[in-house]
Order: structure tokens, then sequence, then C-alpha cells
């Protein structure tokens, strides 16, 4: 009989993934969600056909669990399924700054955890997420959790020492390139661009340069050298960030990301 998964929590994030699961081959048939809302939970049976039950029923029914829920909702959610939690079956935490301990002592004695940082982009099917195990978590526990994350995106795994490292770059990631191309796009206003052009040039910019660093395999000091010519344009504009320290400034935000994520895990 084929695994049955169930998503608790219908927000960005849990839809997102729900709807890559579909995408990528898994039937309807085998997933469920759990969403208090009755609204959106009409809207989730009708886009997508699924199921939509309540937490106790979703356990009962599912061999994985992805749990999908908020930082500060993830204690009540654990208390009310460990109660009727089976032998066996897999916790999929997605639940910034929560760790494998916190959960696996909720939870009956010996179940396999696994953590994940995901971020956003798994919206379009381009996510990149970092996995880590817990300690009762095999190399089949965290091939099964790449399977479900693969379906929106790329899966590293890593030691959950590094989890407040990766939330501070990909996790929280897609926020910096959207506040570079903020400031991008508001450049091109200033120099006279009307603002649709202004925002097409960056926006495909963007998906540009991206594509070069992910398709050419160079290192992005290659790919930035070849764009700087001796005394150009190119030069000017990054002078001018040197001098505002603008890279300083990225390596004290991802420093800051990082602390905050770790004060979430102490439970502050």
């Amino acid at each position: 009989m084929a695994q049955q998964i169930a998503v608790f929590g219908a927000g960005v994030m849990g839809e997102a993934l729900l709807s890559g699961l579909i995408r990528s081959g898994i039937g309807n048939d085998r997933l469920v969600i759990t969403e208090r809302r009755p609204e959106r939970a009409a809207e989730l049976r009708d886009r997508y056909g699924v199921e939509v039950v309540d937490n106790a029923d979703a356990v009962a029914r599912a061999d994985t669990l992805v749990l999908v829920v908020k930082p500060q909702d993830m204690a009540s959610l654990l208390d009310e399924i460990g109660a009727v939690l089976r032998p066996g079956t897999l916790v999929v935490s997605l639940a910034a700054g929560i760790t494998t301990t916190f959960i696996e002592q909720r939870l009956p004695d010996g179940t396999p955890v696994v953590r994940v940082m995901p971020n956003t982009p798994a919206l379009v099917d381009e996510g990149m997420a970092a996995i880590s195990p817990g300690s009762h978590c095999g190399d089949e526990h965290l091939a099964e959790a790449e399977k479900l994350l693969s379906a929106v995106g790329k899966v590293v795994r890593v030691a959950e020492k590094h989890q407040d490292a990766v939330t501070a770059i990909s996790g929280s990631g897609p926020a910096y390139i959207f506040y570079v191309v903020e400031a991008m796009i508001e450049a091109g206003v200033l120099l006279g661009l009307p603002r649709s052009t202004s925002n097409d040039l960056v926006v495909q910019t963007l998906v540009g340069a991206a594509k070069m660093l992910k398709e050419t395999g160079e290192h992005p000091t290659v790919l930035r050298e070849n764009v700087t010519s001796p005394a150009g344009t190119t030069v000017a504009a990054l002078r001018a960030l040197d001098d505002h320290k603008v890279r300083a400034a990225f390596l004290s935000a991802m420093e800051a990301a990082r602390d905050r994520s770790r004060e979430l895990a102490a439970g502050d």
C-alpha cells in the first residue's frame, strides 16, 4: 500500500508543498491536510481535490506527518498528536527555530524526526530546503524527506548545528534579494525610467544573472569581473557600494538573522 502523507497547516508553505507534491505525481488520494478555518478548508478541497481532516484523523491515516505550523503553535500541536501517534510514523518539521530535540521530547520515544528549513521559492518549484536528522532518524527517513521536499525544489543535508546559518542564508535569503531588487527599481525611476520599464530591466537582469550562476558553474567573482571593465561604469558603481560598506552590511544582516534563529530555538 502506498504511503499516506498528512500536511499540518495550510498557510503559504503548506499549500506550496501540497501543490508541489501533486504536480510531482503523488495522487491526491495519498494526501490529507489539516486546516481549522472552514472557508480555507473548502478552498483547498476545491482547488486540489484533497481531504481536509482534523489533526487526530490525519495522524491515524498517515505514515508521514509534515508539520508546517508557526513555531509558537508547535508545542500545542505536538501535545495533541503525541498521544495518538503510531510507532514508526515519520515526522517532518518545517517550523523555523524548532529543534528535533524539542519535538522528540513531546512525542513517543523512538519517533523519527527530520528538521527542515525551506524557503518561499518553493511556491514556483525553485525552493531550497536543508534537512537534518533527529536522534532516531535513519538514512531511509532522510531519503523520504528528501523525496518530499524535492517536489518543490532542491534539497541538501546539513548537521542540525548549521540550521541557524541556513535560516540566515536561504531561509531568509529571498527577502534580501527582493530588497535589492526594490532598490534597483527605485534607482531606475530616479534615473528617469518609467517604473514598468525599470521593473522589467531589473527582474530580467536578476533572472539572467541567476541562470548564469547556476548553469556556467563559474565563481561569482569571475562572473562579476567579466562585467567590470577597467575605469568603466560597473567599477564606478561597485566602488560606491564598497564605500557604503554594503558587503559588510550583508554579513552583519545575516549574523543578525542567525542570532534571531538561535533565540527562537531557545524559546525567546
